[in-house]
């Protein structure tokens, strides 16, 4: 699995691309929770609990299933936000979606279980360049945790800052 620092990388990207008017603040810092809170089925693992299939790590919370319901709480909060109903559906939906789809495309680990309920098959992507990140804090701060942070950089957060600054730039030359 990538950090829970980079997981935020695609909320991020994603308002520059669209702009402050479109996401609004609060609307990015809970798409930034919204993009870690599939990784909370890992507590339980610091504390030595070892869940299993769908209740472990990587299991219900990295579906698209869970992604569906996170975009319910999205149009509950619209109105707050004051965008149309679809968008806060689409914006936490896809900031949510896009920590399993993340997890895909890293070096280890389990798979992901992105369609159950309707198949317990877990997949990869066919291209992993993200180092997967140690689970345990002690592990995490070592240099294997640099390494990681490295490979982050390089494989998403480089490619999805220069994506979203282009985007925000080409909208900014347009208007003038």
């Amino acid at each position: 699995m990538p950090t829970i620092f980079t997981h935020v990388a695609v909320p991020v990207a994603a308002a520059l691309a669209l702009g402050s008017r479109r996401v609004p603040p609060s609307m990015l810092l809970v798409g930034c929770l919204a993009a870690i809170v599939p990784d909370f089925d890992g507590i339980p693992h610091q504390f030595g609990w070892q869940g299993l299939g769908m209740w472990g790590h990587r299991g219900f919370t990295h579906t698209a299933l869970f992604a569906a319901l996170m975009g319910i709480l999205g149009l509950l909060l619209a109105k707050w936000w004051k965008v149309p109903r679809i968008a806060g559906f689409a914006w936490l939906f896809a900031c949510t979606v896009s920590h399993p789809l993340l997890d895909m495309m890293t070096t280890g680990g389990s798979g992901i279980a992105l369609w159950w309920p309707f198949t317990s098959e877990r997949f990869f992507s066919p291209w992993r360049p993200i180092a997967v990140s140690p689970i345990l804090a002690d592990r995490f701060f070592s240099q294997r945790g640099v390494q990681v942070m490295v490979s982050e950089l390089y494989n998403v957060w480089f490619p999805l800052l220069t994506i979203g600054l282009s985007i925000f730039a080409l909208r900014h030359t347009r208007k003038s």
